[in-house]
C-alpha cells in the first residue's frame, strides 16, 4: 500500500499497451495472493478495495483518494453517468477520469445492481459496454442478470444461460477495453461451477463473482464461501476474482483466503450516514463510543465526542474517512499475512467476530463429528493453508456430507 500523505500525488505510470490486462501473482499463501494488475492508468496491487463513487454525491473526492490514500483503482456506475445528460456529455467529451478528476484506473457497473434494486433498466447490453468503452474506463462490466437467493432454480438457470449467452457480443463491443466477466448462479453450487466455466471460456479480464450482496445483507456467510468454493477453481487462474459489493473489512481475511483479489463497496459512506462505523471484528456505533475501536489519523486529534458534536456533513465525512482507513489497512494487514503465509491464522481470529462468519469458517475447516471425516481426529482444526483450501470432494467442501 502506498504510504499516507498530505502533499500532491504524481500520476501513474501507465502500463506497456501489450501487458494492458495481464495479472501477475507475486506471492500465494493457499488459494490466497498478492497480484498486480496492469491497466492503462498505472498498476493496481490486489487485494484491493475499489472505493464506489457515486458522481452525484462524492464524500469524499476521488482526487484525494488518489493524493492523500493512493488508492489505485476505484469504482462507479456507468449507468448513472448514461442516464444523466451532463455527465453523459461530459464523460464522452473529456472522458471518466476527467469526469471524476482521478488519475488513476477506473472500473464501471453496468447496470445490473441497479436492475436488482429498482427494476429493468432502459440501456441495451451492447449500448452500455460500448458507451463504457467511449468514455475511457479501464475495466467495463457486461450486463448480465443478477440472481437473487429467493429465486426458484429454473429462474437462476436461465439467468445463467442469459449472461453467459450476452458474453460474446458484449467483448465485441468493449473492443480492447478490459471487460468483468460476472459469475452468476444463486445458491446453486452446480450453477455456479456452469457460470464459471463458460464465462471462463471467454475473453474477459477480471471475473467478478455476482449475486452476493443479498447474501451478505442476510449474513449468511457460509453459502457465500460455498459460492466462492464452487466458482473460483473454474475460473482462468490467470484472472483477477471480484467480490461485487463487498467492502465490509470483518470478511476480508476469509475471503482473500479463498482466493478473491478485488472487493468494491459503498459502505464507508453509506454507513457513515447514520453513524456507523467499520471494524475488523464488526460495525460499532458512534454514539455508543467514549474511546476509538481503532486510532486512525483521520481522528487522532479528535476523540467521539468531538465528532459527535460536529453538524451533519461533516461527521459524516469525517465517518466515512475513518472507514476508509479502517478498510484500507485492514486489507495492508491482509496482503502482509499472504507475504507472511498466515492468511488462514487472521482467518481463523477475525472468524470470532460474528456467530455466522464463526459457523463459515468451522465449515470450511473443521470435522463436525470424530470418525464422519477421511482426516484423523487429531487434524479436526486445520490452521495451515493448504489444507484447509484443499478440494476433496465434488462440493468443495472437505466435510459437506457430515454437515
Amino acid at each position: 500500500m502506498a504510504a499516507w500523505q498530505d502533499q500532491p500525488r504524481a500520476s501513474p505510470e501507465p502500463a506497456r499497451e501489450a501487458h494492458v490486462g495481464r495479472f501477475e501473482v507475486k506471492t500465494r499463501d493457499g488459494r490466497a495472493r498478492v497480484g498486480a494488475l496492469s491497466t492503462a492508468h498505472g498498476t493496481v496491487t490486489t487485494p484491493t478495495l475499489l472505493p464506489v463513487i457515486n458522481p452525484n454525491l462524492r464524500t469524499i473526492e476521488p482526487r484525494e483518494m488518489w493524493d492523500r490514500y493512493g488508492i489505485e483503482m476505484l469504482i462507479t456506475n456507468s449507468y448513472i453517468i448514461w442516464k444523466h445528460d451532463r455527465l453523459r456529455s461530459h464523460a464522452l467529451e473529456h472522458g471518466v477520469h476527467d469526469l471524476l478528476d482521478y488519475p488513476g484506473a477506473i472500473m464501471t457497473d453496468s447496470g445490473t445492481f441497479q436492475a436488482y434494486v429498482y427494476g429493468d433498466v432502459e440501456v441495451g447490453v451492447e449500448e452500455i459496454v460500448a458507451f463504457q468503452r467511449d468514455i475511457g474506463v479501464d475495466v467495463a462490466t457486461m450486463l448480465d442478470v443478477f440472481t437473487r437467493p429467493d429465486m426458484t432454480r429454473d429462474q437462476v438457470q436461465e439467468a445463467v444461460k442469459e449472461t453467459a449467452d450476452r458474453a460474446e457480443a458484449s467483448l465485441a463491443s468493449a473492443g480492447s477495453t478490459m471487460l468483468n466477466g460476472p459469475i452468476q448462479g444463486g445458491l446453486h453450487p452446480d450453477l455456479r461451477r456452469e457460470s464459471a466455466q463458460s464465462m471462463g471460456a471467454h475473453g474477459f479480464s477480471v471475473h467478478p463473482i455476482g449475486g452476493i450482496v443479498p447474501v451478505m445483507e442476510q449474513q449468511r456467510y457460509t453459502d457465500l464461501a460455498k459460492i466462492m468454493l464452487a466458482s473460483i477453481p473454474e475460473l482462468p487462474p490467470q484472472r483477477p476474482v471480484h467480490m461485487f459489493g463487498c467492502g465490509h473489512p470483518m470478511l476480508f481475511p476469509m475471503l482473500i483466503a479463498l482466493g478473491a483479489d478485488l472487493f468494491d463497496s459503498a459502505a464507508y459512506a453509506l454507513f457513515a450516514r447514520d453513524g456507523r462505523m467499520l471494524t475488523p471484528t464488526g460495525t460499532v456505533h458512534l454514539s455508543d463510543l467514549r474511546e476509538w475501536p481503532l486510532l486512525m489519523p483521520c481522528v487522532a486529534q479528535l476523540t467521539p465526542e468531538e465528532v459527535r458534536k460536529m453538524d451533519k456533513e461533516a461527521r459524516m465525512e469525517m465517518l466515512s474517512r475513518y472507514n476508509l482507513e479502517v478498510t484500507l489497512a485492514e486489507l495492508a494487514a491482509c496482503r502482509q499475512a499472504v507475504h507472511d503465509g498466515r492468511i488462514w491464522e487472521r482467518a481463523e481470529r477475525r472468524s470470532h467476530a460474528h456467530p455466522a462468519l464463526r459457523e463459515a469458517f468451522l465449515w470450511l475447516t473443521t470435522s463436525p463429528a470424530r470418525g464422519s471425516s477421511p482426516i484423523p481426529a487429531t487434524e479436526h482444526l486445520l490452521m495451515n493453508d493448504r489444507a484447509a483450501a484443499a478440494d476433496t470432494s465434488p462440493a468443495r467442501g472437505r466435510w459437506e456430507k457430515a454437515w
